[in-house]
């Protein structure tokens, strides 16, 4: 090289890293800019998806909204004790994907290297001991089972998605709604196929745990111990 100075390849890890930073950057960008625009009614929506009220509602939008306030806490159980090992604290993105989903926690996504150790004690921390047990995975598991059969004997057919079709192409809040959910569904192997290497769980689980919240809720109950409690 010039002047004697080497220049360092990208490592594949670092690929990785840059294309989820410009994913961020255009979903960010998508959701602000080229989104269907907000409707009048979006937080009488919210107002009656957050208190119960759903007799109204597409059934479709209402199992939606629940398995979103799920996915942060598959991602809270996996991310938590990933970060103890990282230069950058985990909770703040985690906290923050409550409320905004996969734009909360892609920064962290970007900034964390993929690491096989164990450097979180489950004793150390009684959130950390509720966040790993499997009692988690299972309640995550049937909650989601719950919410899928409610979707399926309250909608009517065709005419349920052709209804949720259009309020996806006519509302920003579902439509911006639903692809957090697919943003989340994909991001998934970022931190769960690294537990299973730290595990050394069975290889198919790599293929289970894309099956959108489920597949990673089975993995949290099912999940092979380690020396260490986690």
């Amino acid at each position: 090289m010039p002047n004697g100075i080497a220049v360092e390849p990208f490592s594949a890890g670092r690929w990785q890293s840059l294309a989820l930073a410009v994913l961020w950057l255009g979903f960010v960008a998508y959701a602000v800019l080229l989104s269907p625009p907000s409707t009048a009614n979006t937080l009488d929506v919210i107002r009656q998806l957050s208190t119960g009220q759903w007799a109204d509602l597409n059934p479709i939008v209402v199992v939606l909204f629940n398995l979103m306030g799920l996915w942060p806490v598959v991602y809270a159980s996996l991310a938590l004790s990933d970060g103890c090992d990282q230069s950058i604290p985990a909770w703040p993105f985690v906290v923050g994907s409550f409320g905004f989903g996969a734009f909360a926690l892609m920064p962290y996504l970007v900034l964390r290297k993929s690491t096989r150790a164990f450097p979180c004690r489950v004793a150390d921390s009684a959130l950390l001991r509720g966040l790993t047990h499997r009692l988690l995975g299972v309640g995550i598991a049937i909650a989601t089972l719950l919410l899928m059969i409610y979707g399926l004997t309250q909608s009517h057919g065709s005419e349920t998605w052709q209804d949720f079709v259009h309020q996806f192409f006519t509302s920003q809040f579902i439509h911006v709604m639903s692809l957090d959910f697919c943003m989340l569904t994909l991001l998934t192997p970022r931190l769960l196929w690294d537990d299973i290497a730290r595990r050394a769980a069975a290889p198919a689980w790599r293929s289970v745990s894309l099956l959108p919240l489920l597949g990673p809720a089975l993995y949290l109950a099912l999940r092979p111990a380690v020396a260490d409690g986690l």
